[in-house]
Formats: C-alpha cells, sequence, structure tokens
C-alpha cells in the first residue's frame, strides 16, 4: 500500500507543470549534495537572472522538493534527500536522461547498453558530454567483482566493434568506493556532473547515500 501511495503521488507530482529551468535547477541541486546555496550563489552558476532563480527556488520548497534553511538574511536550499516523493520524481527525471544526450554520443550510448545486465549503474562524464570538440569518452561503471571478467569481455567486444571513433577511458568503481570517496573532488565532479545510461534508480540511491554520510 506504501508504494503504491507513493506512486500515485509522484504521478500528482509529475503531473504539475514544471518549467525547463524549475528542472534544471531541482537536478542541479539533487547531483551537487555537498552544496547548500542561496538563490544569488544558484543564479550565478547557472547564469540565471537572480530573482527568477530565487522564485523558483520558492516554489520548489513549496512542492516539498527543496529544503529552506535561514541564515542571517538568507535563505539557503538543498535537495530533500530524505523525500521519498522528492526521490521518486528524481528517478522519473533522470529516466529521461538518455534523450538528453548530445548526437554525437549516440553511436556511444548504444555501445555502453552493453555493460546494462552486468553493472549496477553507469553514467558518461567529462567534456564529451558538454562539447564535441572531445578527446576521449570518459565511463563510469560501477558494479561488484563478482562481474569483472564479464566487464571485460564487453569492453573488447565494443573495441572490436570500431564503431566509436573516439577511445573510451573507463572508471570501474564498486558502490562501496563512491561512499569511501565522496567527498573527494575528483569522485564529486563525477557524481554530479553527467549523463546516466543505465540505472537512474541505483545513482538516485547512491547519492542520497552519499548525502546522508
Amino acid at each position: 500500500m506504501y508504494v503504491n501511495n507513493i506512486h500515485m503521488a509522484v504521478k500528482k507530482i509529475q503531473l504539475t507543470n514544471f518549467t525547463k529551468i524549475e528542472i534544471q535547477i531541482v537536478k542541479y541541486f539533487f547531483r551537487h549534495y555537498k552544496d547548500r546555496l542561496n538563490a544569488r550563489q544558484l543564479a550565478k552558476i547557472l547564469n540565471l537572472n537572480h530573482a527568477h532563480v530565487n522564485k523558483l527556488c520558492s516554489l520548489l520548497f513549496k512542492k516539498k522538493l527543496l529544503v529552506k534553511e535561514k541564515i542571517g538574511n538568507s535563505a539557503y536550499f538543498t535537495f530533500d534527500y530524505n523525500s521519498s516523493l522528492a526521490a521518486k520524481f528524481m528517478e522519473y527525471l533522470l529516466s529521461l536522461e538518455e534523450t538528453e544526450f548530445p548526437e554525437w554520443l549516440l553511436v556511444a550510448l548504444h555501445s555502453l547498453r552493453s555493460f546494462n545486465n552486468h553493472i549496477k549503474f553507469g553514467c558518461v562524464f567529462g567534456s564529451s558530454i558538454k562539447s564535441k570538440d572531445f578527446n576521449d569518452v570518459d565511463v563510469l561503471l560501477v558494479y561488484g567483482k563478482e562481474n569483472s571478467n564479464k566487464i571485460k569481455l564487453v569492453k573488447e567486444e565494443i573495441r572490436k566493434s570500431q564503431l566509436i571513433d573516439k577511445p573510451i577511458r573507463y572508471m570501474d568503481i564498486t558502490e562501496q568506493d563512491i561512499i569511501m570517496n565522496k567527498d573527494k573532488p575528483i569522485f564529486y565532479s563525477i557524481l554530479s556532473e553527467n549523463l546516466i545510461f543505465y540505472n537512474p534508480e541505483k545513482y538516485v540511491d547512491v547519492i542520497r547515500n552519499a548525502a546522508h554520510r
């Protein structure tokens, strides 16, 4: 019954009219689990109008997706990691990210799906998600050590196919590695700036765990 209620609530929140900027803001806050920002700081990062960002952050707080904390004269916001409803909504948003992959990564995306049966989640990070002028494709694969041999075989199949004209640079880690290294700048950058190609539900779970530890 609880699960059904959560899904019904998520359906309602999905049907709420969200602007592109609202979605941009809530995804930014979710992914940047170390950040607590006021509207002025966020507007500068996202290159948006401060007054508009302030209004939208307040709306997202009312929609129970953000947490607001008053410090002095400023209101600071973070994602509501304790909310199951907010987490489910984020899973829904991230499940759409395959449609957001830039055109120059679509062939790579097709090849990377070969890992799906052997990993917990996977994402692409680095320069390739931001510009078509990149030197290699940075890929994060999260899986258990028992699948190491299967992962090696898939990597070899992708290499032999020669479908991707740029080198793929893999980072292979376990879920425990993420939690142990979540505060290190390189891991934080990877976890907060990426495009998910497999299992956004696990990614959401990992980020929520990182935010709570």
